[in-house]
């Protein structure tokens, strides 16, 4: 098959309740299948990554996979990358962010991780969150200089969703 034929498939993600795990959520992509944990309704949490997790582990794959990729092409001496990301609420009106570290190793001299670590912010997922929320990155020798922010835990948001009265016609 071309390029282009494979540019043309439309892929999806799909999420569906799995009856024989009560209610549990399970992701598919393809042929491949994932347990999606969170709050069930009934007071019971499933295990598995919640929302807030897998849209962390994308912008963790995207940009693990575009630092390489960035290493690949000027060929430098990356043996493997880390790259770690953690979720938090903006304190007092300011922007939500994602705290995301990088672990870069092999030899690779100041100018080369400098580097990197700029290529780290060309990742396609992160430039798309980043519409909605900041994205801080740091190397994982560095402490993080946030705001007063609080890690963002789906439950606590998803309680605090208006449940909208309904009335049968």
């Amino acid at each position: 098959m071309t390029q282009r034929g494979n540019a043309s498939k439309r892929r999806e993600v799909f999420v569906a309740s799995d009856p024989t795990t009560h209610g549990a959520m399970v992701g598919r992509v393809d042929a491949s299948q994932f347990p999606i944990g969170g709050p069930d309704g009934n007071g019971h949490v499933s295990p598995g990554p919640n929302p807030y997790d897998l849209l962390g582990a994308s912008l963790a794959a995207c940009t693990a996979m575009t630092v390489r990729y960035h290493a690949n092409q000027r060929k430098l001496p990356l043996d493997r990358v880390e790259v770690g990301v953690s979720f938090r609420h903006g304190a007092q009106g300011k922007r939500d962010s994602f705290e995301r570290t990088l672990a870069l190793e092999g030899e690779l001299d100041v100018q080369q991780r400098a580097f990197l670590l700029e290529a780290a912010n060309l990742c396609p997922v992160g430039e798309l969150l980043g519409i909605g929320a900041d994205i801080h990155t740091r190397t994982d020798t560095t402490g993080f200089e946030g705001d007063a922010s609080t890690q963002a835990r789906y439950e606590d948001d998803l309680a605090q969703l208006p449940i909208p009265n309904i009335t049968p016609d």
